[in-house]
Order: C-alpha cells, then sequence, then structure tokens
C-alpha cells in the first residue's frame, strides 16, 4: 500500500475487551514483532496478556494494522523489567507492546493507538501511565508527554529500554 492509498480518517478504533477483539492484537503483534524481528512468541506474550489486559486495535477496513496493550500495575508500585521502580505513582497502569504494521509505519498510527489508550485510561480513572520504552523509540514518547524516570538502559528481551511516565493528571 502506498501512503498515497491510505486515509488516516478511515482507520477504525476497536477497544479490544472479548477473545475475538484481542486476536486482532495478537495478530498484529505476531506479524510486527514475531515475524518480523524473530521474537519468540514465548516473549512476546507474556503474562500480562489475558484477562484484566486491555487493548487498542486500529482497524484499516476491518483489517487489525496497530495496537497497544494496557494493565494495571501493582498498587506497590510495579518495577519495570529495565529495574526502575513506579513507586509512588498511584493509580498507575503500564502500556506496553506498541505495534504497527510496517506497510502502516510512519503515518501516525503508533501516536493514535497512544492517544486512544489514553482517553480510554483516564475514563477507567487511572492518573499515570508507565512506559519501558525502546531506546529507539524514546523521542516517540516525549512527543506524546512522556519523561524518563531514569536514564539507565537496561536488556528488556531482545531489545535496550529506558524507564518513562506520563502523568494525566
Amino acid at each position: 500500500m502506498s501512503k498515497a492509498d491510505f486515509n488516516y480518517n478511515d482507520i477504525e478504533v476497536m477497544r479490544a475487551e472479548e477473545e475475538w477483539q484481542r486476536a486482532g492484537a495478537y495478530s498484529v503483534r505476531i506479524e510486527g514483532m514475531n515475524r518480523q524481528h524473530h521474537i519468540s512468541l514465548r516473549e512476546e506474550f507474556d503474562e500480562f496478556d489475558g484477562p484484566g489486559t486491555r487493548y487498542i486495535v486500529l482497524l484499516d477496513d476491518g483489517y487489525p494494522v496497530a495496537t497497544c496493550r494496557f494493565f494495571e500495575a501493582a498498587s506497590d508500585g510495579c518495577t519495570s523489567c529495565s529495574g526502575a521502580s513506579y513507586e509512588g505513582l498511584e493509580k498507575l497502569v503500564m502500556i506496553g507492546r506498541v505495534v504497527v504494521l510496517p506497510e502502516y509505519r510512519d503515518r501516525g498510527l503508533g501516536a493514535k493507538a497512544m492517544e486512544e489508550a489514553e482517553k480510554w485510561i483516564r475514563e477507567l480513572g487511572f492518573e499515570n501511565i508507565g512506559v519501558d520504552s525502546r531506546t529507539n523509540a524514546i523521542g516517540f514518547y516525549e512527543t506524546l508527554g512522556y519523561e524518563i524516570i531514569d536514564p539507565k538502559v537496561v536488556v528488556c528481551g531482545p531489545f535496550e529500554c529506558v524507564c518513562m511516565k506520563k502523568s494525566l493528571k
């Protein structure tokens, strides 16, 4: 698909809570991470996938093309894969697995998925968001208002990551 064939306004947003809807998120993650980056299914799908986890899925003519997930962090503060602590951040959710299919990248869909997740997060009454950002995505998150908590770079699976946060207050 060329950029000329793409219409951003035709993208449908789905809040995936049922299994058939989550399948759309999983298909994007399999194509965009497992297949493209050779990340095993076990690494891509972890203990945070399942009941209680919410997913945003962006659809182009009914076809899933982008996704992200979020889940409530432990009430005693969540420790990220980078080892940084989110302790002290009340009403915290973690956003992750922001994936856009390769042929749909550089069209603002990652930001759209994040914005839609943030809307839903606000509606649910959460106040803070944590993200374990790959180092090559720090600028992306900064443009969305996230800030680095700890600049220490740590290997999280196959990626180098830093811990970031955003307050919705």
